[in-house]
C-alpha cells in the first residue's frame, strides 16, 4: 500500500484538499478528528489524562477538549504529554485502518505530522501551505476564536518554511491560485507513484 501523509498548519485547508481527494475515491483517514474521539471515549486515555493534567478536565461526556486546549496551547510541555498520550493509539488506528483498504494509495490527514515524528512513516508527504494572515482569518471564522488564541496554536506548529523542508509535494491553498488543478495535479502524480511503489 502506498501511504500519503497530507499537512500544513491550523488553517491551511489541508481538510478541504483530502474532501476533494475523497470525492475523487482516494480512502482518508482523519488522524485529527481520530484524535478528539480517542479523547472522547477511550477509558484509558481518559485515566491519562487525568493523571497528567488533573480530574477537572474530564467530564461525563469526556475530555473538556476546550479546557485542555488552553492549558496545552500555552504550556509545550504540556502539549508535548498530551501528545504522547494520544498519538500512539491513533497511529495504531491508522495503521490497522490503512492495511484494510483497497485503493492505488490512501492518505492520513494530520495537523502535526512533521512536529510528532510521523512524517517518516508515509511513502509521500503533501504540505498544504497557505500565507498566515489567511489561515489566521479562516480560523477566527471557522471557529469563532480570537487572533491570540489562533496565534496561540500557530505557535505550537512548525512553520511552513519547515514543513516545506520535508515535503514531496506541495500545495498553495492562498485563496488566489485555483485549488482543484493543483489536487487533479497531485491525484495523477500519486496514482503514478503507486503504480510503481513496492
Amino acid at each position: 500500500m502506498f501511504n500519503v501523509g497530507i499537512t500544513g498548519g491550523i488553517g491551511s485547508g489541508k481538510s478541504l484538499v483530502c474532501r476533494m481527494l475523497g470525492i475523487l475515491g482516494v480512502p482518508v483517514f482523519d488522524a485529527d478528528a481520530e484524535g478528539r474521539a480517542v479523547l472522547g471515549t477511550d477509558p484509558e486515555v481518559l485515566r491519562q489524562v487525568i493523571a497528567a493534567f488533573g480530574a477537572d478536565m474530564v467530564t461525563t461526556d469526556g475530555v473538556d477538549r476546550r479546557k485542555l486546549a488552553e492549558q496545552v496551547f500555552a504550556d509545550p510541555a504540556a502539549l508535548d504529554r498530551l501528545n504522547g498520550i494520544v498519538h500512539p493509539i491513533v497511529r495504531a488506528r491508522s495503521k490497522a485502518w490503512s492495511d484494510e483498504q483497497n485503493a492505488p494509495y490512501v492518505v492520513t490527514e494530520s495537523a502535526i505530522l512533521i512536529e510528532s515524528g510521523g512524517a517518516a512513516r508515509f511513502d509521500h508527504l503533501v504540505v498544504v501551505i497557505a500565507p498566515e494572515e489567511v489561515r489566521l482569518r479562516r480560523v477566527m471564522e471557522r471557529d469563532g476564536i480570537d487572533a491570540d488564541h489562533v496565534r496561540q496554536r500557530m505557535a505550537a506548529q512548525c512553520s511552513d518554511q519547515e514543513r516545506r523542508g520535508g515535503a514531496d509535494s506541495v500545495i498553495v491553498n492562498d485563496g488566489e491560485r485555483m485549488l482543484l488543478p493543483q489536487v487533479l495535479a497531485l491525484h495523477q502524480r500519486l496514482l503514478e507513484l503507486a503504480e510503481h511503489h513496492g
